[in-house]
């Protein structure tokens, strides 16, 4: 039986911050769960064709958008199993041994990992708290933190939208009630908090949330997000 699970990962000039991510995924490689890697790009300019040779993974090309790039990668892949990680996401030791385990209770439930910033003091533990307790209570949880989701799931909801941002809300929405964490970690960046500040951040995620919510398009809130 082949492998069952295909990773897919969006990219935008990262080449020189996907190598993290990448080297976590070698457990799953080694213990025959992974069937392979797509690394599905929006435009880059800088290595990632190289990185992507190197890693063995699948180059997909897309126009640039979150959404549309993990639209384009899930259309690209076979497995029967999808996981969806940031370039800046670390999963930790033992990730696939939890993987495998929610795959095989046969819920066929989607998934998602618990929260941790590689960056140390109060703010950094308080906001990954905060993540995974609105995970938790609302089933809300944002890209950062991967999506484990079967291929008759992820159909059945109509995939992610072709967004620029808040696809991993949208795709949230969709799961409502179908969701649920996993006993392992994804660490990730916390550049843009330490850039303009975890409070700044916190409150500027916080307004798109709420905006999108109420109706905002998703492309003015990326030209408010990218501008911070």
């Amino acid at each position: 039986m082949r492998a069952p699970l295909s990773v897919i990962i969006p990219t935008r000039n990262a080449a020189n911050i996907v190598g993290p991510a990448l080297a976590s995924l070698f457990e799953g490689v080694q213990g025959s769960l992974i069937r392979e890697l797509i690394i599905s790009d929006g435009e880059s300019t800088d290595q990632i064709a190289k990185v992507a040779d190197a890693a063995g993974a699948n180059l997909v090309l897309s126009a640039p958008g979150r959404g549309r790039q993990l639209a384009a990668g899930a259309e690209a892949a076979s497995g029967s199993w999808f996981l969806f990680l940031h370039a800046d996401t670390q999963l930790e030791a033992g990730w696939s041994d939890a993987v495998r385990r929610h795959m095989d209770k046969g819920t066929g439930r989607a998934a998602h990992f618990r929260l941790k910033f590689r960056s140390t003091g109060p703010c950094a533990a308080w906001v990954a708290g905060w993540a995974n307790f609105r995970s938790r209570a609302f089933q809300l949880p944002y890209g950062d933190q991967g999506l484990l989701i079967s291929r008759s799931l992820y159909e059945e909801v109509g995939g992610y939208p072709d967004y620029p941002l808040m696809e991993d809300v949208a795709i949230a929405e969709r799961l409502k009630g179908n969701l649920e964490g996993l006993s392992s970690h994804a660490f990730t960046s916390a550049r843009r908090q330490e850039e303009i500040g975890w409070l700044a951040s916190g409150a500027s995620n916080l307004s798109i949330l709420l905006k999108f919510k109420a109706g905002v398009s998703p492309d003015r809130l990326a030209a408010q997000y990218y501008r911070k």
